[in-house]
């Protein structure tokens, strides 16, 4: 499975920062020392006419020239500097590569992944809740660009976003978008206070625990499928928040990692049911230490890879 990363493109941050920005490095040194059946590859940024197809001119000239006003500043969690903005566009470039690789591989086992992305609070106009671009949002408008050139057909695309942040952003981007399906289960009383409602959203009460997850889990996705069999997609992004677990600063949750464990499982194993190519994305992680985040993380990459094996030799078979 290949994955990639944005790392030598640093953010410095102040002392006492509560973004863990550092568990990005700890993520692909932990990959690098024991890939196993995981490439690593760095991609490069996202040009400005792929961000246009998320955001708005306006908004991209101010994060690229450094005009963002204090209050965008504050919204989105961090000041302006220029490598806020070369990493926000590093990232974005994960993303879309990320995204590239699991549709060129197409049914035969498509799916990548990116050390990072999920930034899904940033919508069209403006960044929120650390995210300054939209990386699902704009890797989803350009791969259906380029599918419509190459195949002249519209390419359908699913958002699974379960960081345990509603994804209020990408459901703001694609809310009269029929081409993408937004499906996000979260906590319900968590940020952002005022949910951008999506094509399904599941709220979950604080203290949720893994049964209860699973149980709410599965009868969502069943509506998913459901509710996308007319158009079913061909291509889907996993965004696989580890702030739902136990350890997490922010998450309120209380999911195990042998939890979080099953609840990759079951997606990642109804897409390659479904052979629909998948990207998956790290998204959000606060743990009170930040190893813990890492080892979450670790572990969805792990059952890609897994997922993805499996995938591949079946349809060599």
């Amino acid at each position: 499975m290949i994955a990639y990363h944005f790392d030598p493109h640093i953010l410095p941050l102040p002392a006492g920062h509560r973004f863990p920005i550092g568990k990005y490095g700890r993520l692909r040194l932990r990959v690098e020392a024991e890939p196993r059946g995981i490439e690593l590859r760095i991609a490069g940024p996202a040009s400005e006419g792929a961000l246009a197809l998320a955001h708005e001119p306006g908004y991209i000239a101010e994060v690229l020239n450094g005009t963002l006003s204090a209050a965008s500043q504050r919204e989105i969690g961090f000041a302006w500097t220029p490598a806020l903005a070369t990493r926000a566009l590093w990232s974005v470039g994960a993303t879309i590569a990320a995204a590239r690789t699991a549709l060129s591989a197409g049914t035969d086992g498509g799916i990548s992944a990116s050390l990072g992305g999920g930034t899904h609070h940033a919508s069209a106009a403006r960044g929120s809740g650390y995210c300054v671009f939209n990386d699902v949002a704009v890797a989803a408008r350009l791969m259906q660009a380029q599918f419509n050139r190459d195949h002249r057909a519209l390419l359908q695309v699913l958002v699974i976003d379960l960081d345990v942040h509603q994804g209020n952003g990408t459901a703001a981007i694609f809310a009269d978008d029929d081409s993408v399906f937004t499906f996000s289960m979260h906590g319900e009383r968590n940020f952002p206070f005022r949910k951008c409602p999506g094509d399904l959203d599941v709220g979950l009460a604080d203290g949720c625990i893994d049964d209860a997850y699973l149980d709410a889990l599965r009868p969502a996705l069943d509506e998913v499928w459901a509710r996308t069999a007319a158009r079913p997609p061909g291509l889907a992004f996993y965004v696989a928040g580890a702030d739902a677990h136990e350890g997490d600063r922010l998450g309120r949750l209380k999911l195990s990692a042998a939890g979080l464990a099953r609840r990759d499982e079951i997606v990642l194993g109804a897409l390659r049911e479904r052979a629909i190519p998948a990207v998956v994305l790290m998204a959000g992680g606060y743990g009170r230490e930040v190893d813990t985040t890492v080892a979450v993380h670790l572990q969805t990459l792990r059952i890609a890879e897994r997922v993805q094996g499996a995938w591949r030799q079946a349809t060599m078979a």
